[in-house]
């Protein structure tokens, strides 16, 4: 994945809203494994996930996610989101579902879509990196730790994917979103 010029866009001007006008955005859940990639069955201790700061200070962790921009895919905004929130790469798997829900003030509807994310490469250099820490932590940490209902929703979902079915016949997602271009659209 080439990564030259990486910075994070900004805007909202191609941001996709759906029919009731609440605005999409999209990411994942970064995991790896604390074990080898060989046994065929997997348990909650197994699994790492990786949380990220907001960007107010004080207001807990998160999975990486943002605005689904038109000229992009689902996937694709997907995994430039966690690009840029947390300078992780990987392999973008199979949808693990939607959700509606409202800012913390209330006032903003959304609709948030997430994704698995297996890690192949942490980057040292990555847009958000002055703004934003990141964390691995176990799945029973995630869950104490991040404070949005619908997260934990999309990690639960994760956990009992994982754990139901064999390492090796986990699916991921083609990587064409690999190769899209990371630069400044601003």
């Amino acid at each position: 994945m080439e990564l030259k010029n990486l910075s994070a866009r900004t805007g909202r001007h191609l941001q996709r809203y759906n029919l009731l006008g609440h605005r999409q955005v999209v990411g994942c859940i970064p995991y790896r494994y604390r074990s080898p990639r060989g046994a065929s069955v997997v348990d909650e201790e197994d699994i790492e996930v990786l949380v990220i700061t907001a960007q107010r200070k004080g207001k807990g962790v998160l999975f990486p996610k943002g605005g689904w921009e038109i000229d992009e895919s689902i996937e694709e905004a997907a995994l430039r989101e966690t690009v840029e929130e947390a300078g992780v790469v990987g392999d973008v798997q199979n949808q693990l579902g939607k959700w509606s829900f409202n800012s913390k003030n209330r006032e903003t509807f959304y609709e948030g879509h997430m994704f698995p994310l297996l890690v192949k490469e942490q980057l040292e250099i990555w847009p958000e990196r002055d703004i934003r820490q990141r964390l691995w932590i176990s799945v029973r940490e995630a869950r104490r730790m991040c404070e949005y209902r619908w997260m934990k929703e999309a990690l639960e979902l994760l956990v009992n994917r994982l754990i139901s079915q064999p390492k090796t016949e986990m699916v991921s997602l083609p990587r064409a979103a690999t190769n899209l271009a990371l630069v400044a659209n601003a």
